[in-house]
């Protein structure tokens, strides 16, 4: 077997079928597998993998066990050469794998391959491609010296472009392609890591190796980001946490970076207490491509368009994109997403089979789900 798809779970059911959804798709003429950990949630996701997704392997947890944990429980059961870890709150296009697991991406210094993420408002995610968080790297993070100069750039690996490929020290746990081989020689994710510094570790752990990583721009994917982690004060703290066990396994601990993520869990909770008002957005307009007339009870406010060409923004609206996944695949919904973000913009996926909208109107704030009436 070539592939095996590592997708970890809590309680995000809906963008967990989606997510599945076009994983499907993208492993058409792949030789792979998909395996679903689900790390205790209350909803009902295992219930409808085991309705909609009889023929996928499901672990059910007995208890939240955490990133690390749960994934290696999940590459214990994989059968492929290579594994992907995902988030189940990803969007992969239908090309995807095939373009990741091209031989001429795969050297014997390679280990692990990410690649380009933006998040539901087409926006790209920085954290797609990183350097290893030094102290003082984290430092010019969080008091955002990055924007200001390359110089500062280390943190978002600023040395590439978004739309560049090529080797990174860090990337992202939301989308990591690896051989088993290397990843099981490894240990696998670190569990004593809770999360949030675990993809760091692992990647530093391959460099270690003498091998490199490597973020490879010519595919993209969703990241909704926001929808299984809630961004809070309980984050930050986490977050403090885990660079914590970073710094202490791979480096000596640092009195200084304790300084700066108290300055910073302090700015933080400042800012979240002033950001939902910035969240609010009235939607002036419904554009809906489907090839067929759906309703969706929007009234007046809805038109539907066969073409993607068709549209054009009105910058002095807001304009709310349904994409009806019937007709158009996650390939042709990422490019369009990425190629026409706009403030003015956002954008849902229509699931038809399940009969309902997802996605996510800010890269920090949970997702929507809008449940459609038959």
């Amino acid at each position: 077997m070539q592939l095996s798809v590592i997708i970890l779970n809590y309680n995000v059911r809906y963008f967990l079928e989606q997510c599945v959804l076009s994983v499907q798709k993208a492993l058409e003429g792949i030789d792979g597998e998909i395996i679903v950990i689900d790390n205790h949630s209350s909803d009902d996701s295992c219930a409808m993998i085991k309705a909609l997704f009889p023929n996928i392997k499901l672990i059910e947890n007995k208890e939240n066990l955490g990133f690390p944990k749960g994934n290696n429980i999940g590459v214990t059961q994989a059968q492929g050469e290579y594994i992907c870890i995902l988030n189940p709150d990803t969007v992969v296009a239908e090309d995807t794998f095939s373009k990741i697991l091209k031989t001429d991406n795969w050297q014997l210094s390679t280990g692990i391959i990410g690649c380009k993420l933006i998040d539901g408002t087409g926006n790209f995610l920085p954290e797609s491609k990183r350097g290893v968080p030094t102290p003082w790297v984290a430092f010019t993070k969080i008091f955002g010296l990055y924007k200001i100069s390359n110089v500062f750039g280390k943190y978002y690996a600023q040395h590439l472009s978004e739309n560049q490929s090529g080797k990174v020290d860090i990337l992202v746990g939301a989308f990591m392609v690896m051989k088993r081989e290397l990843y099981t020689e490894i240990g696998g994710f670190d569990k004593n890591c809770f999360m949030y510094s675990d993809d760091i570790d692992l990647s530093y752990m391959v460099l270690q190796k003498g091998k490199y990583n490597y973020y490879y721009h010519e595919t993209i994917v969703i990241h909704y980001k926001g929808e299984s982690t809630i961004r809070d004060e309980k984050y930050m703290k986490r977050f403090q946490e885990a660079m914590q066990f970073f710094y202490q396994k791979h480096f000596k601990k640092s009195p200084f970076f304790n300084l700066f993520m108290q300055i910073g869990a302090f700015s933080f909770s400042l800012f979240k207490k002033n950001q939902s008002k910035f969240l609010q957005r009235k939607v002036d307009q419904y554009v809906i491509f489907s090839k067929e007339k759906v309703q969706f009870n929007l009234g007046n406010k809805s038109v539907i368009l066969n073409e993607f060409t068709e549209f054009k923004n009105d910058v002095n609206s807001n304009i709310e994109i349904i994409f009806d996944t019937k007709y158009f695949s996650f390939k042709e919904i990422i490019a369009f997403m990425n190629c026409n973000k706009s403030k003015n913009l956002t954008f849902k996926n229509y699931i038809p089979d399940s009969n309902y909208c997802i996605g996510s109107n800010n890269a920090i704030d949970r997702g929507e789900i809008i449940q459609l009436k038959n």
